[in-house]
């Protein structure tokens, strides 16, 4: 029987509330279901006295990091706004390196992951933070594998999860890990949660990969594109609303843009869609010709390999009640 493993999570000022009480509340939750106290909780921060999270809520802590040397079987760094910009102390650091090695597994939460990959231990791993920081995760940190679609992932005693409320999928995940499939499915049902979630973060983002780039020329061209996605936007009618050959605009794209003119392309399409699927009941077959894929099942494979769900599942999801 497995008991009293003791559950830390970390908590910064600035703290996302549900980055620390979701996790802990499928924890408590996982002792109700299993009969016994399988989880110890606590919360630890780096100052003495309370915290103020972002909502204004002040959470008080049970201990300050490295003031006592409890053994910690889990422990979880919780993610705050503008983490990712703030210079962290090495103390802080070290401290979270220190714990983290002798602990039995680690992992974090939302922007948490900034914290953790810190101190070096990410280095050469698979990690995964919310999407609206996963370019800055893998610019500052080179050497870590960001996966910017998982809802969360584990590469060996590492946990890692996307933003906010995946704090509650990861923390479910570790559940199943340690009490078993039936005791997880118990928790997500009580906690009215999805005990598998269907798909990836991207499904959730807003990060408009078809935001515009480069010289104000091609920022044109993009505007032109994004704005008439069923229009033909291949690479020779594109070069010839910009006035350039082919080769060289699919050259200058591709440098000043970072990705290819067709990865782009389909990225425009995609968005089109999904303002399409969100607020409107139009079929699959006149979204697909609104946003310039050549058939439904078209669309469908682009979408899912994009966003992880097909596009009725996307409509499930995010579209809008349909009214009578």
């Amino acid at each position: 029987m497995l008991t009293n493993r003791t559950v830390a999570v970390l908590a910064m000022p600035g703290v996302q509330l549900l980055d620390v009480s979701g996790p802990l509340d499928v924890f408590a939750e996982a002792n109700v279901q299993a009969g016994y106290e399988a989880y110890r909780l606590l919360t630890r921060t780096i100052e003495p006295g309370p915290i103020v999270s972002s909502s204004g809520v002040r959470l008080v802590p049970d201990y300050i990091i490295g003031e006592t040397d409890i053994e910690i079987d889990t422990l979880l760094v919780a993610g705050a706004p503008g983490v990712a910009e703030r210079r962290l102390s090495p103390r802080l650091v070290a401290q979270v390196a220190y714990t983290a090695t002798k602990a039995r597994r680690c992992g974090s939460v939302c922007t948490g992951a900034f914290v953790l990959a810190a101190t070096g231990l990410l280095d050469g791993r698979r990690v995964t933070t919310h999407w609206a920081a996963a370019r800055q995760l893998a610019e500052t940190f080179p050497a870590i594998n960001v996966d910017e679609d998982a809802i969360h992932v584990r590469d060996g005693q590492f946990w890692t999860a996307a933003g906010v409320t995946a704090g509650l999928d990861l923390a479910l995940a570790l559940v199943e890990a340690d009490l078993g499939r039936e005791i997880a499915k118990l928790v997500a049902s009580q906690l009215v949660m999805f005990f598998k979630r269907s798909g990836g973060q991207m499904q959730f983002s807003r990060k408009k990969e078809a935001d515009l780039v480069g010289r104000s020329a091609l920022q044109g061209v993009q505007r032109w594109a994004a704005n008439n996605p069923a229009e033909d936007l291949s690479v020779p009618a594109l070069a010839q609303r910009m006035g350039i050959t082919p080769r060289h605009f699919a050259r200058l794209f591709r440098a000043e843009v970072g990705i290819t003119p067709a990865a782009w392309v389909e990225s425009v399409r995609i968005e089109a869609a999904r303002r399409l699927l969100e607020e409107g009941n139009e079929p699959p077959k006149q979204v697909a010709t609104h946003c310039g894929f050549a058939d439904a099942d078209t669309l469908r494979r682009a979408f899912q390999r994009q966003m992880g769900v097909t596009p009725a599942e996307y409509r499930k999801h995010h579209g809008q009640i349909a009214s009578d």
